[in-house]
């Protein structure tokens, strides 16, 4: 059975480490989530999703089984939108529905709390079966595209040099 939850201050290092083992490195490849063949190095860190978490107009959700986390995605309130980020399922339990769940959960929690009228993500353009999964969840290409932080190393060592975010967006309304 899953359940749901805001996260707190003590959850930072779990979700650090969730995030990390869904994007990044040996790990990563148990599930289809993975950008170690393209990006190395760090996703976040625990600074990082702490000064998020401090943010106004900042929440982390959380998804647990049994106490257990598998699942957290964060969400940031920009005016009537809301932004989608660092959406993270446990690499051997992709594939399940836990993401799904999740992602549904953010976005009650974007209408219900935020009274947004839609949700906003980018994703790395090269990652077509991603795109395709959150286009069948709702989400529409809206030809909006952002630099990749070649600059940030804190987001990770790119291994190619076509790297570009791609925006997406679900209207609730």
């Amino acid at each position: 059975m899953l359940t749901y939850r805001l996260a707190s201050k003590a959850d930072i290092e779990n979700i650090v480490t969730l995030v990390e083992s869904a994007y990044r490195g040996e790990s990563s490849r148990q599930g289809w989530t993975t950008e170690a063949d393209f990006i190395k190095g760090q996703r976040t860190d625990y600074d990082e999703v702490a000064t998020l978490m401090n943010a106004s107009n900042n929440a982390f959700l959380l998804c647990e089984s049994g106490g257990r986390l598998l699942a957290s995605v964060h969400l940031c309130k920009l005016g009537n939108k809301a932004c989608l980020g660092m959406f993270a399922v446990e690499p051997s339990g992709q594939g399940q529905g836990t993401g799904k769940a999740l992602l549904l959960q953010a976005e009650h929690y974007a209408v219900r709390q935020w009274h947004c009228v839609a949700m906003l993500m980018t994703v790395i353009s090269i990652r077509s079966e991603l795109i395709h999964w959150y286009l069948r969840q709702g989400y529409m290409k809206t030809g909006k595209f952002k630099a990749f932080p070649y600059e940030e190393p804190r987001y990770g060592i790119p291994l190619r040099h076509d790297l570009v975010l791609e925006t997406l967006e679900k209207k609730f309304r």
